[in-house]
């Protein structure tokens, strides 16, 4: 078969799923090569991530056309033998690092996040083959320490030596033997924890993480647009700030992709952002555009 594939989104990052659908048809013999609009396929996948990604109709042409990922359909799953297929890694040559997954599903069901209803409840899985061009890993479980085998995990990335990106840490259940185990790892580009809440104060917790872990090695993705207020914004924000820990806003989009993110929601994070910006000034005092401080939000 000639199969072609489409990153629907193109966002600069490897699409794990296309990357086993090409290790799964690779193993069959089949041709794998990214889909050209003049070529004829016998089938095309198209994965998108991203609701508000727009796919151009596909103008391609082939006897089957696959849409699949949470940008289609949030209940889009592989088949079963293309899963637990091993990620050819060679479809994106630029790529030097390994995509890695010890766990799926998360013990949390937010209402602004479309993990639980994905993936259900925390579950343990079979770590993949890493690139063989990999110079680092990146960990891409939802919360990693809500695993129960979380000591296997850590187990596995020592024994592959090489450093480690943590995206989904949460700082509500780590403990010292957690930190800990972090802070023995190779850590690329620090830890990535959530204050996602408003009503939640983890500052106690925040604390207790930089008894072990550098402050500066942990980056905070702060949610603003979703049943926070700006002074709740700026109260996490300037926690991190005095804490040393770099944040990063993400402003609320919803599934169905109907939600724009308001100016200040925009300014702000343009100012938390960019770490320049964050560390000289407070947001009061940042001026997005001439005539206009941040301050002014305040009086609205």
């Amino acid at each position: 078969m000639k199969i072609g594939l489409i990153d629907v989104d193109s966002h600069n990052f490897p699409n794990l799923a296309l990357m086993k659908i090409a290790g799964y048809h690779n193993t069959k013999g089949d041709s794998v090569d990214w889909a050209w609009s003049f070529l004829h396929y016998d089938r095309i996948y198209m994965s998108k991530v991203f609701t508000f990604t727009t796919d151009d109709n596909c103008p391609y042409l082939a006897n089957e056309i696959i849409k699949g990922g949470t940008g289609y359909d949030i209940k889009s799953t592989l088949p079963i033998e293309i899963d637990n297929s091993q990620p050819d890694y060679s479809i994106y040559p630029e790529c030097d690092f390994s995509l890695q997954f010890y766990s799926r599903g998360c013990i949390r069901n937010c209402p602004f996040c479309l993990v639980h209803d994905k993936e259900g409840d925390i579950h343990t899985v079979e770590p993949m083959d890493l690139n063989p061009k990999g110079k680092w890993i990146e960990v891409l479980d939802n919360n990693f320490f809500a695993n129960p085998n979380w000591r296997e995990a850590v187990k596995h990335l020592k024994k592959c030596n090489q450093p480690v990106k943590f995206h989904g840490v949460d700082v509500r259940i780590i403990d010292e033997e957690q930190a800990r185990a972090l802070n023995n790892l190779r850590l690329k580009n620090g830890v990535h924890i959530a204050w996602d809440l408003p009503h939640i104060d983890l500052t106690e917790q925040l604390k207790a993480m930089t008894k072990h872990i550098k402050a500066y090695k942990i980056v905070c993705y702060v949610l603003v647009g979703f049943n926070s207020t700006m002074d709740q914004d700026l109260f996490r924000l300037r926690t991190l700030k005095e804490l040393g820990i770099t944040p990063f806003v993400q402003p609320y989009r919803d599934y169905e992709n109907k939600r724009i993110p308001s100016q200040y929601e925009k300014d702000i994070a343009r100012w938390a952002n960019r770490a320049w910006l964050f560390k000289s000034m407070d947001f009061f005092d940042f001026e997005p555009r001439k005539g206009f401080k941040c301050k002014l939000y305040h009086k609205e």
